[in-house]
């Protein structure tokens, strides 16, 4: 199974910055940001804060997969860990 790798342009804090993800990832992004009644680029600018290390795409994906983690009941969410080893919030905003 493979999945075509998109890039859009989004609005992050009034500047503008293209993130290539997966099809997949876009759409689990799209749908939480529905769940949570944000939009898009609001959403990806929280995501965008929360990182320590790494670019956007990649803290993206890991955003989405900790969502759907803790969604299906696997505790503890996702981490995000920066290169020295601090642990920064849970990805999916969960502690």
């Amino acid at each position: 199974m493979q999945s075509a790798v998109v890039k859009r342009s989004i609005v992050i804090a009034g500047h503008k910055t293209s993130v290539s993800l997966e099809d997949g990832f876009w759409r689990g992004l799209k749908e939480i940001g529905q769940g949570r009644n944000i939009s898009l680029s609001s959403l990806v600018a929280e995501i965008d804060g929360r990182r320590l290390d790494g670019n956007l795409s990649s803290a993206i994906r890991l955003f989405v997969l900790g969502h759907y983690r803790a969604q299906m009941g696997q505790n503890p969410p996702l981490a995000q860990t920066s290169q020295d080893g601090r642990r920064s919030q849970f990805v999916d905003g969960h502690r």
